[in-house]
Parts: structure tokens; sequence; C-alpha cells
């Protein structure tokens, strides 16, 4: 009996042993940063549980006591998953916080058995947490950065970002076409998401408006679980300072029935889901006591082609008619992989800046204007201007 409960113990230690210690492989990053709450995401190589401790931006040490953890649940229950998201809410306007976070390994589970294995989490001893401000609508300014059709260019990415002073951003947009297709987690990570986590993505929020490169590939249909994870929808809404912010998501740039898309896709759909919801958007209290009112979305009203494609013209007659006599201030674009500007024209009763494949917009508001700065990556400046 002595030697079987032996060899028991002796087969158990061997399995702990022989067991890879999990690691947080990609993140974590924000996402969905508002007044009161903020998303984070992070992944793990490993099946796990995983959540987030979030500390006071007041210098205190890590280690000095115990930290509230939030869970990444669903209906209840602590998920067991690589790709963890969790929002935290009832957080202030305007308020720094700093955060960690953890992973732990789950081994097994069958039954009402769970065999937990190692943890993880983000480093905190001797070095600074990463923090992020939650955003205010009465800050009196802000600013942010956007770049588009990047296509797995991580050089180009980060010389952009660089240019644009990432670090001094509010907030900073990819507006689409990050990458060339969507058939692998490794894609999106090695692309240009690494390269954002690096350079700003724990600490400046990240906010994504999907292009039509993202729509395309075996993984396309997960991109939810990366981008804007806790919200239903990937086109949103939302208010930093004086600014009011809508981010369209134009879907494809061909028919449905086009025969690249092998009748896997649905956004003429998509497109008109949208309408009603940009309806609400546009009658809120909200949107119309907003001192500026910018637009983001990755395909044009108007494309480079004659006659236009077909996404830009559902862009222009679904959504041009709801936008017109709404006050916008600016609407900007990618897709077309050239610099164009047009102001109020192709129906628009708002300028249209088309940002190129190489070029960063950056913009901040001064008072009763926002200054807007368009940079090629050789230095050239395609547009300076105050709206």
């Amino acid at each position: 009996m002595k030697k079987n409960t032996l060899f028991i113990l002796l087969l158990c230690l061997m399995h702990m042993t022989a067991a890879k210690a999990i690691k947080i492989v990609h993140g974590p990053y924000l996402q969905d940063v508002g007044e009161t709450e903020a998303t984070l995401v992070w992944l793990s190589d490993s099946t796990s549980i995983g959540w987030v401790e979030l500390f006071p931006d007041d210098g205190t040490n890590a280690y000095l006591q115990t930290r509230a953890r939030y869970y990444d649940t669903a209906i209840g229950i602590k998920r067991e998953c690589r790709i963890h998201s969790v929002t935290l809410k009832g957080l202030k306007p305007g308020t720094s916080y700093r955060y960690r976070v953890f992973a732990q390994h789950v081994l097994s589970h069958k039954g009402i058995r769970v065999h937990y294995g190692d943890i993880v989490a983000t480093e905190a001893y001797k070095v600074a947490l990463p923090r992020f401000t939650t955003l205010d609508t009465s800050k009196p300014e802000t600013s942010f950065l956007i770049v588009n059709d990047i296509h797995q260019r991580n050089d180009v990415l980060s010389k952009l970002l660089s240019m644009g002073q990432v670090k001094s951003r509010d907030m900073v947009f990819f507006n689409g076409d990050m990458l060339n297709i969507f058939d692998s987690e490794a894609k999106f990570f090695d692309s240009f998401m690494d390269t954002a986590v690096k350079e700003f993505a724990t600490d400046i929020p990240l906010y994504y408006v999907r292009g039509n490169h993202e729509t395309r590939g075996q993984f396309a249909d997960r991109f939810h679980d990366y981008v804007c994870p806790r919200k239903p929808n990937l086109y949103y809404a939302f208010q930093q300072g004086p600014v009011y912010f809508i981010c369209l998501d134009t879907g494809e740039d061909k028919p449905d029935t086009d025969w690249e898309y092998s009748g896997i896709t649905d956004y003429d759909n998509y497109r008109t889901e949208q309408v009603e919801w940009l309806k609400d958007v546009v009658r809120s209290k909200e949107f119309k006591k907003a001192k500026f009112r910018i637009v983001i979305g990755h395909i044009p009203p108007f494309d480079n082609q004659e006659p236009i494609w077909h996404g830009s013209q559902e862009v222009n007659e679904k959504f041009i008619p709801i936008l017109n006599n709404s006050g916008i201030d600016l609407m900007i674009c990618g897709h077309t992989h050239k610099y164009e500007y047009r102001d109020k024209v192709r129906g628009c009763d708002f300028p249209v800046i088309i940002n190129s494949n190489n070029g960063v917009v950056t913009a901040s508001t001064q008072g009763d204007r926002i200054h807007v700065k368009v940079q090629e990556a050789d230095g050239t400046v395609s547009l300076e201007k105050d709206y």
C-alpha cells in the first residue's frame, strides 16, 4: 500500500515538473476606454483563468497591501481560455490608474474539480506599473493620432508613431487594414499589435476602426475577440474633452456576391444595421452639445476609381445623408493608399481627409479650433490646417 502511494506521488511530481511554465505572450493593451470604464486584453500561451489588479496612481508599492481582483468572467464563470479581457467599471473620469494582469494555468477541469498550475503576471518588482487615464468629457482640450493601411509593416508603424509623438497623445486610432489578411492569431500580433503594445498601447487608449482587410481570412470572424471584446459592436461613438468621435465600420469594398468572398460576407445588411444606430447617435444630446464632431471610417465616401467602388457607394448612400446637416467638422478615412483632401464635395457638407498608407494624422484642439496635420513618412507635410 505504501509503495502504491509513493508511486502515485512520484507520478504527480513528475507531471508537475513536466508541465511547462505558463507565459503572458501578448499584451496587455487597452480597449474601450471611457469615462468610467476601461478594458484590458492580454494573451497567455496556455489555457488559464485571468484577472486584473487595479492600483491608484499614488506611487504606493504594488506589494503594500492586497488589491481587489477583477476576473475575466462570462455568465458568472471564470473563463478558461488564452485570450483574456476584463472591463474595469466604476472608475472616475479623467483619473489615472495603474494595473497588473495575471493568468493561472488550468491543468484540468473534470466534473466539479479544477486543477490549477502556475500563476504568471506582468512585472511589478522594481519596475513602474503600466498606467492609463480614463476619458473626461469636461477636459478643455484633447489630442489624438491616426494611422491606417499599415499592411504588416512594423517599421513604418514605428516611424509614424514616433513622428506623431504618440506618447503625448490622449488616444490613438488604427483606421483599418493594419494587416493584409487575418488568417492566424500570430498574424494579428506579429504584423502590428506587438509593436503597438511596445510603443504605447499598454498606457494610451487604442481605438480600432476595422478596415476591409481585417474582414478577410479564417480568423476574421474572431476579430471581436481581440478588438472591442466586451462591446456588442465594432462601430461605436464616444467623447473625449470637446471632441465627439463617431467610428464607423465600413465593411468590405466589393459587393457581397463578389467571388473573392466565397459567399461568406453580408456587409450590405451590416451597414444598413449601422444606419439605424447612426441616426440615434446624431440625435443624442451628447453629440449635439459637443464643441467638435469627427467621423472616422476606413472606406471614404469617394475613391480614386471612376466610377466609385461598391464600398464607397455604400458609405456615400447610407451614412453621408445622416451625417450631412449634423454639424460634422471633419471625416478622416484611409483605404486608397493615397492622400487626398476634399472640402464639401461629392455630396458631403463637411471636409474629408483620406490619409495615405504612409501617413500619420495628428490633431489637437486649441480653444475654438482643431489643428490637424497630415505628414508622410518621408517628412512631407500634406496638410496643416485649422478647423
